[in-house]
């Protein structure tokens, strides 16, 4: 199973999005069978079973063995991935971003974001085909800024640190340079739904 799968295919992506369906995937990090899954979830065995078998078309669940239950062999079933993303190639054309780039545009983040699931998708199959590593870097923290004084001077101060880093270590004229790409962003952490975020 995999820690997290990018689901670029729409009919796999519509399959996962189906509320009944996406109660499944979130049940199955376990192996179960259909029989236990209907008695968890309040669904009819039948309606397991269809769904299961949509999922399982998809590339979404796969079978994990079988076992005897009251004389009978049940099979068993098992999520591919502990949680999933969808790619914007999920949605062809419309997926698509033509956001100008702009840094301070909440717009262009999501467009990088979605661009960067895509991109490191694609990437992590290439290395798993290929038995290899791939060099990936994540930072996460959180910042409280006193004032948004203080955040601009912080926004200034970091874009310059960066391109000095960068300036410093970009040599692509280098034998066996490999590019790699460098996204830093900044939002306000999302509030408790009875809160409501400060400009």
């Amino acid at each position: 199973m995999f820690d997290v799968e990018v689901i670029e295919d729409p009919a796999a992506a519509a399959a996962a999005l189906d509320p009944v369906r996406a109660r499944l995937l979130a049940a199955l990090t376990e192996p179960a069978s259909a029989a236990a899954l209907a008695a968890r979830l309040g669904l009819s065995r039948q309606k397991v079973h269809y769904h299961l078998r949509a999922l399982e078309t998809h590339g979404l669940v796969e079978p994990a063995g079988s076992r005897r239950w009251g004389g009978l062999t049940e099979r068993l079933f098992t999520a591919t991935a502990a949680s999933y993303l969808v790619s914007p190639a999920a949605l062809g054309e419309a997926g698509r971003s033509a956001v100008e780039p702009d840094r301070l545009s909440a717009a262009y983040q999501l467009a990088v974001a979605g661009r960067t699931v895509q991109e490191v998708a694609g990437l992590v199959r290439r290395a798993a085909r290929a038995e290899q590593p791939l060099p990936t870097l994540t930072l996460d923290t959180e910042i409280a800024f006193g004032s948004a004084r203080d955040r601009a001077a912080f926004t200034e101060e970091l874009t310059a640190l960066v391109a000095g880093l960068v300036s410093r270590y970009h040599d692509e004229a280098a034998p066996g340079a490999r590019t790699h790409r460098l996204v830093v962003t900044a939002h306000p952490k999302p509030a408790a739904p009875a809160e409501e975020l400060s400009p």
